[in-house]
C-alpha cells in the first residue's frame, strides 16, 4: 500500500520505535498519525493525533477504534520485557507481558480489522522480535509471547488475505532504544528499522528481517533445535 497519504495509528508512539515510526510516517506523506499510548499527554510531537489506548484494555482497544475510523495502516508497536525466566519468574509478569505482547496486538488487530476492510484494505504491521525464533533462557517469558504474535501474525494474514490487508511480521534483535539501555550488546538504530517497515509495507511484503541478527537465525530455522537453544 502506498504509504503516503496513509491515516496511520501506531501503538506505543511515545517513545523507542513507535515514535520514530510515527515521525517517518508524516516525513513519507501520511495525511494523519494517531500516536496511542496509555498516557496521551506523553505524545509531544504537536504534528500527531494523541490517542488513549491501554492495548491490554477491551474497553479501550474498542473505544480508540470508535474514534479513529479513518485508518488504513495499524502498526501494533507496544510492548513490554522483563519478566525473565520461564522457570523461575513471577506468574504476574509473565502474564502481564502476554497481555501486552501477544492478546494486546490481537485485541487492536480484531478492533481495526472492520475499520480496516471498511477504507478498502490497508495493512497491519506486528512489531515482533528475533526471539520469536531464538530460545532466551534469561528472557523466556518474552521470547514465548513473541513466538505466540508470530504464530497469530501468520494466522491474521490468511485470515484478512480475502478483504485486501496486507500483514507484516516485523523481526529485529536489539535496538537501541530505553528497552535495551541496560545491555551491553551491538544494537541497531531504530531509525533504520522504521524505515525498513515503511518500505516494506509500500512493497506489499510480509516479513522484515531488520539486522544480520535475525537474518542469520531465520536461516538456522531448518537446522536442529540445538542451535537455537543457547545455554544462557
Amino acid at each position: 500500500m502506498d504509504v503516503s497519504g496513509s491515516v496511520a495509528l501506531v501503538t506505543g508512539a511515545n517513545r523507542g520505535l513507535g515514535r520514530v515510526l510515527a515521525s517517518q510516517l508524516l516525513e513519507r506523506g501520511a495525511t494523519t498519525v494517531y500516536a496511542a499510548a496509555r498516557d496521551p499527554q506523553s505524545i509531544t510531537d504537536e504534528r500527531l493525533v494523541p490517542v488513549a489506548l491501554d492495548v491490554t484494555d477491551p474497553d479501550s482497544v474498542r473505544r480508540a477504534a470508535q474514534a479513529c475510523g479513518d485508518v488504513t495502516l495499524l502498526i501494533n508497536n507496544a510492548g513490554r520485557a522483563g519478566a525473565g525466566s520461564l522457570l523461575t519468574a513471577d506468574l504476574g509478569a509473565v502474564r502481564g507481558e502476554l497481555d501486552t505482547n501477544f492478546l494486546g496486538p490481537l485485541l487492536v488487530t480484531r478492533a481495526f480489522a472492520p475499520v480496516l476492510a471498511r477504507n478498502g484494505g490497508g495493512a497491519v504491521v506486528n512489531v515482533l522480535s528475533v526471539l520469536s525464533w531464538l530460545a532466551a533462557p534469561l528472557h523466556g517469558s518474552y521470547a514465548a509471547t513473541k513466538a505466540a504474535a508470530w504464530s497469530s501474525t501468520n494466522s491474521v494474514r490468511a485470515e484478512l488475505r480475502g478483504q485486501g490487508t496486507q500483514v507484516v511480521g516485523v523481526h529485529v534483535g536489539y535496538m537501541d532504544t530505553d528497552m535495551t539501555a541496560g545491555l551491553d550488546v551491538p544494537k541497531v538504530p531504530p531509525a533504520g528499522v522504521a524505515a525498513q517497515i515503511l518500505d516494506a509495507v509500500a512493497a506489499g511484503e510480509d516479513e522484515v528481517l531488520a539486522d544480520d541478527l535475525t537474518r542469520g537465525v531465520k536461516q538456522l530455522l531448518s537446522g536442529p533445535p540445538a542451535a537455537l537453544a543457547p545455554s544462557r
